[in-house]
């Protein structure tokens, strides 16, 4: 099975995302990948180590941060095979490389890279944005009980075969999560108060309560030893109550169109739900508009 990702740069919020994945390479009986990314090049050339000096220099410092996550990951996961990597640039473009073929890209709530890292919406933003793999964001003090939630546009889904394969996605996605912590599925979608893309003109062949019905027979056939239930709610914002009705959750699964004005943006809703999730967020991009879900 193809392994598991996760950016560390030696803060708690980092080591947090660490013994998430190693919890999930675990269940998944894969092997975790470590990577640090230094920005140090971008301000000096000079990497080697003092002379005289031993254990120092910045490229030392750096494999000793990589070497710092192998070990939280190895003590939250003992039976896991951990490797490292250390790369120097920009954490985001040098991360979604190391994805590359990975089954899951993992990277804690407050960005990767230090000091260099700010506020999710740059590093987290733009990695859930553009990996080519499911990116999860974790918080500091992630819950380890609750069922999975994963939000479904139904206003949407019914509309175009492209839609239909980006909530195949999410929910295959959620399905596996809910699968390795033994928690229940919980489908749900938000259709606005107001008349607009969520109301029953916008639903195209299917009504959004179908195209839901549709959902949560698929979720059952795919894991049919889930607990699975569906819910379609009504609100003012897609993100608010999808938030709401998540209070309890393990984890939220959020699917992305990646169609937005901005290229690689990943959607209001996206990224509302991982601004303010209290747990942890997993974004599923379309594989591709021909792949099967199979």
């Amino acid at each position: 099975m193809s392994h598991i990702v996760v950016g560390f740069d030696g803060s708690t919020a980092a080591a947090a995302a660490v013994r998430w994945a190693a919890r999930q390479a675990a269940l998944r009986n894969t092997g975790l990948t470590v990577v640090h990314c230094s920005m140090w090049p971008a301000f000096t050339h000079d990497l080697g180590p003092v002379p005289g000096i031993a254990d120092s220099g910045l490229r030392h410092a750096a494999e000793a941060v990589a070497a710092e996550g192998a070990a939280v990951a190895r003590d939250e996961s003992p039976g896991v095979a951990v490797s490292t990597v250390v790369k120097y640039g920009w954490s985001a473009g040098l991360l979604r490389e190391a994805s590359d073929g990975a089954a899951l890209l993992v990277v804690g709530s407050r960005g990767i890279g230090g000091f260099m890292g700010l506020l999710i919406g740059s590093v987290s933003l733009e990695l859930a944005a553009t990996a080519d793999c499911p990116v999860a964001v974790i918080r500091q003090e992630a819950r380890t009980a609750g069922p999975v939630v994963v939000g479904v546009d139904a206003g949407h889904a019914g509309t175009a075969q492209a839609d239909a394969w980006q909530w195949e996605d999410a929910v295959r996605q959620a399905g596996i999560l809910a699968t390795l912590t033994e928690a229940p599925l919980r489908i749900v979608s938000v259709q606005s108060r107001h008349s607009g893309r969520h109301g029953p003109a916008a639903a195209g062949p299917q009504r959004p309560e179908e195209v839901l019905d549709d959902v949560e027979r698929t979720a059952r056939r795919w894991f049919p030893a889930l607990e699975v239930r569906s819910q379609m709610l009504t609100g003012n914002s897609a993100a608010g109550t999808l938030l709401e009705a998540s209070r309890d959750a393990a984890a939220i699964v959020v699917g992305t169109h990646g169609r937005g004005v901005v290229k690689g943006s990943i959607g209001s809703t996206a990224h509302a739900v991982l601004h303010h999730a209290s747990c942890p967020v997993l974004v599923v991009r379309p594989v591709t508009a021909q792949a099967s879900p199979g």
